[in-house]
C-alpha cells in the first residue's frame, strides 16, 4: 500500500511477476461534495494510521458520502483499488460474505463459502474496502472485519455505522453536524438545482440552518422544498412542525429528533396520495422500478393513474431518488435513503397495511422470477439475468417474508427453486443452497413446490460437487413427486441423477437414466434450457463410452436446437463437449474454434467455473504456437479454481486431459519458464487473460464476439409478456413452467 506503513510481507520478494494495477468500484458523485474539509483530512490520517476506521454519527449526517469521498482520495494509495460494499439493503445478515463478495467482484461464480473466497482473494493484496452501513449488522461486520484483517496485512477497511463496531483495532471517528456556515454553503448550492436564482445566503438561511443543527439531510429537504415555498414560508413551517414532531421521545437524543422533524415535516408537505405512496414503497429493498410500483400501491385509495404523478412529486422533493445507472438501459429506477423509508415503513404499520404490502411485494416477486424462468430459455437470456441481477435485494426480501410464515413455506420453496437458472447459470450457486436448505426445512402440504425445489437442490449441490447431499435430495424429489403423480419434477429428477452419475464415470448407468429423462420430457411437452442441457450430458456419457460419432450427432442436434430458441447458456456447454470430440478426434483447430467461442458465451454470464474449465481445455489446443501463453491461460484457470474453492470435480477424462496438458508444457517450456508463466497467469486472474484470449485474439487466435442481446434489460423495459404477479395455486405449482 503507497505511502502506508503496515505490518504484512514486505515487498521484496512478494511477487515473481508484475500484476495489473486494479482500480477498485466507486460510484460517481451526482452532485457537488460541499465542505468537510477537516473531517475529510482526518478520516484520510485515520486510514493511514489504523487498519480499520469506522465513521459514526447520527442518521443523515453524511458519514456515507465523507467516507466515499475520503476512499476516491485515498484510491492512489492502493495498488488493488478501492471497494464500495453498500449494506443498507440489505436485511439478512448471513448475506453479508456474500454481498461484500459480489461487491469486489467474486460473486459471479463463487462455489466455495464467501467467506473463504473472500480470504483467498484478499490475502495478498493491497486494498481498502468500504464497508456502508453497518449499524443493523454490527456483529455480523464486526466478525467479518476481523477475520479479514487477520487473513490480509495489505488490507484496510473504513466502515460506515451509527455505532461502533466495537473490534480489535477499531479507530472510531465521530461525524459531527456541519458547522452553521458550511451548512449554509450547502443549502445555497443544492438550491439551485431547484431555483434559477436561489435566496442569497443571508441571515434567514443561516437561521433555517442553524434550527436545523446542521445535519445534511435536513438541509437538503429543506432546499428542496424551495420548489413549492418560499424561504420565509419554510421558516415559519418549520417552527410549526418542530413543535408537532420534537421531543416524541424525551430519551432521544436532541440531534435525533431534529432529523425527524425534518423528516416530518417534509411528509407533511406532502399531498394525501404523495404520503401514502411513500408509506407504501417503504416495502422495497434497494431501488425499484415503475411497473412493481405501479402494482404494488395502486387501488381504490390511489388510483393508477395518480401513481406516476405522486412519484414525480416524491422525487421532486427528494423523498426519492432517480438512480439512472449505466446498466438502466434507459429505464429510471428508484431508491429511498434508508432513514426515510425507516419513516415511511412507520406510517405504514400505523395504517395498518403492512402485512398487505409486503405480501403483494412477495407476490409480485414470485410472478417476476416466474416470468424470468420462462424467458430465460430464448434470446434474452442476457437481458433476463441483467434484471434478476437488479432485482436481487427485493427477491431476497420476497423469499424472507416466506420464510417468516409458516403457512407459507410453499411459496418460498417455490421462489427459490424458480430462480435455478440464477443461482446455476451465473455462478450463484452457494446463495442459491442457502435459501433452498432454509426453504426445505419448512415443512409443507404443497409437494409439487417441495419436489421442485428438492431437484433444484440436487442441481446446485451437484455444482458445488456434493454428491452424498445431492443423491439424498433427488431421491427424496423423484419418491415424492412419483408419488403425487408430479411426471415434471420426476422427470428432472432422473436427468440430475443421470448427470451425476455422468461425473461418478458410471457411464451405462447415465446413459439409462438420461434416455429416461429425455423420452418423459419429449412426452410431456417440456423443452426448456436444462432439458437441451440433459442431452448435452447423455452426449458426453455416449463420448466417454467411446462412441465418438455418437456423441457428435447428439451435441449437434442440442446445439442447433438451443441455437433456433436463441439460447445460449446451455448451448456453450454443447459447445464445450464438441471441442473435446473433436480434439479426441484429432480435429485440434476445429476444437480450437469451439472452445473459444464457447468462453465467449460464459464470459456474458460470468460463469467462472465454465470459464475455467473451458480454458483448461482451450490451453494444449495453443501450445504448439505459443506454448507460455498456454501455460498462463493453465494458470488463470487455476485461479478460477482456487476462487470458486471448488476441487475439480466430474469424469476422470477431464482430469486427464489437464494433467497431462500441463506435463506437456513444462517439458516444452522447461520448469523454471513454466511455472513463472503459471504463476503470472493466476495474477493475472481469469477473466483478464479470457479477453486477452478470445476478445483479443491471443496466441494466434481469431476473435471471437461475445454474441448475443445488446443490453441489459432494465425494469420497465419492452418484453414479450409483462410479468404477472403469480402465487402457486392451492395445489402448487404445476410443474409446466420451464425448469
Amino acid at each position: 500500500m503507497r505511502s502506508f506503513e503496515h505490518s504484512g510481507p514486505s515487498d521484496e520478494g512478494a511477487r515473481t511477476s508484475p500484476r495489473t494495477r486494479a482500480g477498485g468500484r466507486l460510484p460517481a458523485e451526482l452532485n457537488r461534495f460541499v465542505g468537510r474539509a477537516p473531517q475529510l483530512d482526518a478520516v484520510c490520517s485515520a486510514v493511514g494510521r489504523s487498519r480499520l476506521v469506522t465513521v459514526t454519527g447520527v442518521g443523515g449526517v453524511g458519514k456515507s458520502r465523507l467516507a466515499v469521498r475520503a476512499a476516491g482520495r485515498l484510491q492512489d494509495r492502493f495498488f488493488d483499488g478501492v471497494w464500495l460494499a453498500g449494506l443498507s439493503a440489505l436485511r439478512d445478515g448471513a448475506l453479508l460474505d456474500h454481498t461484500v463478495a459480489e461487491a469486489l467482484g467474486l460473486g459471479g461464480g463463487t462455489v466455495r463459502a464467501p467467506r473463504s473466497a473472500l480470504l483467498r482473494h484478499l490475502e495478498d493484496r493491497e486494498a481498502l474496502l468500504v464497508l456502508d452501513g453497518c449499524e443493523h449488522l454490527v456483529a455480523e461486520c464486526a466478525g467479518l472485519a476481523d477475520a479479514l484483517l487477520r487473513r490480509a496485512p495489505g488490507l484496510r477497511i473504513l466502515a460506515t455505522s451509527r455505532r461502533p463496531l466495537e473490534t480489535e483495532g477499531e479507530q472510531v471517528f465521530t461525524l459531527a453536524p456541519m458547522p452553521v456556515d458550511e451548512a449554509v454553503a450547502l443549502f445555497t448550492e443544492r438550491a439551485r438545482a431547484v431555483l434559477p436564482e436561489p435566496p442569497p445566503p443571508d441571515g434567514a438561511v443561516t437561521e433555517l440552518c442553524r434550527r436545523l443543527d446542521g445535519i445534511p439531510l435536513a438541509v437538503e429537504l429543506a432546499a428542496g422544498r424551495l420548489r413549492v415555498l418560499s424561504l420565509e414560508q419554510i421558516v415559519d413551517r418549520l417552527e410549526d412542525r418542530f413543535r408537532l414532531l420534537a421531543g416524541t421521545s424525551r430519551s432521544a437524543p436532541p440531534r435525533h429528533q431534529t432529523l425527524r422533524t425534518a423528516i416530518g415535516w417534509s411528509h407533511e408537505l406532502c399531498t394525501a396520495p404523495e404520503r401514502l405512496l411513500w408509506a407504501r414503497l417503504s416495502v422495497f429493498a434497494g431501488d425499484f422500478g415503475l411497473e412493481a410500483v405501479e402494482y404494488l400501491c395502486a387501488d381504490e385509495t390511489l388510483p393508477a393513474e395518480q401513481v406516476l404523478g405522486a412519484l414525480d412529486e416524491l422525487v421532486a422533493q427528494s423523498v426519492l431518488v432517480r438512480d439512472d445507472g449505466p446498466d438502466r438501459d434507459g429505464q429510471a429506477r428508484y431508491r429511498m435513503l434508508e432513514t426515510v423509508r425507516e419513516y415511511g415503513a412507520g406510517w405504514l404499520e400505523q395504517l395498518g397495511e403492512g402485512d398487505a404490502l409486503r405480501r403483494r411485494h412477495r407476490d409480485w416477486y414470485l410472478g417476476l422470477a416466474t416470468w424470468c424462468e420462462l424467458d430465460w430459455f430464448g434470446p434474452r437470456q442476457a437481458e433476463v439475468t441483467a434484471r434478476v441481477e437488479t432485482e436481487l435485494p427485493n427477491l431476497r426480501l420476497a423469499l424472507e417474508y416466506s420464510l417468516a410464515d409458516p403457512q407459507e413455506a410453499h411459496s418460498v420453496q417455490y421462489l427459490a427453486a424458480t430462480l435455478w437458472f440464477y443461482w446455476v447459470g451465473c455462478g450463484r450457486v452457494a446463495e442459491g443452497q442457502h435459501w433452498l436448505d432454509r426453504a426445505l426445512a419448512r415443512e409443507d402440504s404443497q409437494p409439487r413446490a417441495r419436489a421442485k425445489a428438492l431437484w433444484v437442490s440436487g442441481l446446485v449441490l451437484l455444482v458445488r460437487g456434493r454428491r452424498t447431499a445431492a443423491l439424498a435430495a433427488l431421491h427424496e424429489c423423484r419418491e415424492l413427486s412419483e408419488a403425487e403423480g408430479d411426471e415434471i419434477s420426476a422427470a428432472y429428477a432422473l436427468q440430475m441423477l443421470g448427470g451425476l452419475a455422468v461425473l461418478n464415470d458410471e457411464v451405462p448407468r447415465a446413459i439409462g437414466l438420461l434416455h429416461q429423462a429425455l423420452e418423459r420430457f419429449r412426452r410431456l411437452g417440456e423443452l426448456s434450457a436444462l432439458v437441451v442441457l440433459a442431452q448435452v450430458e447423455l452426449a458426453m456419457a455416449y463420448a466417454f463410452d467411446g462412441e465418438l460419432e455418437t456423441a457428435l450427432e447428439m451435441c449437434e442436434e442440442a446445439r442447433e436446437l438451443a441455437a433456433d430458441r436463441g439460447e445460449r447458456w446451455a448451448q456453450s456447454y454443447a459447445l464445450c463437449l464438441l471441442a473435446w470430440v473433436h480434439m479426441a478426434r484429432g480435429e485440434r483447430d476445429t476444437a480450437r474454434e469451439l472452445t473459444a467461442e464457447c468462453l465467449a458465451i460464459k464470459r456474458e454470464f460470468h460463469d467462472i467455473l465454465g470459464l475455467a474449465m473451458a480454458l483448461e481445455h482451450l490451453a494444449p489446443l495453443t501450445a504448439d504456437e505459443d506454448p507460455e501463453w498456454a501455460a498462463t491461460m493453465m494458470g488463470a484457470a487455476e485461479g478460477g479454481w482456487r476462487l470458486l474453492g471448488a476441487q475439480r470435480f466430474g469424469s476422470r477424462h477431464f482430469e486427464e486431459l489437464t494433467q497431462a496438458a500441463r506435463a506437456q508444457l513444462a517439458d516444452t517450456l522447461g520448469s523454471v519458464v513454466y511455472r513463472a508463466a503459471f504463476t503470472r497467469g493466476r495474477e493475472l486472474g481469469l477473466l483478464t487473460v479470457v479477453d486477452s484470449t478470445v476478445l483479443e485474439g491471443r496466441a494466434g487466435m481469431r476473435a471471437v464476439p461475445a454474441g448475443g442481446p445488446a443490453g441489459p434489460l432494465a425494469p420497465g423495459a419492452p418484453a414479450p409478456d409483462r410479468p404477472q404477479p403469480a402465487v402457486p395455486p392451492p395445489g402448487g405449482p404445476d410443474g409446466r413452467q420451464a425448469g
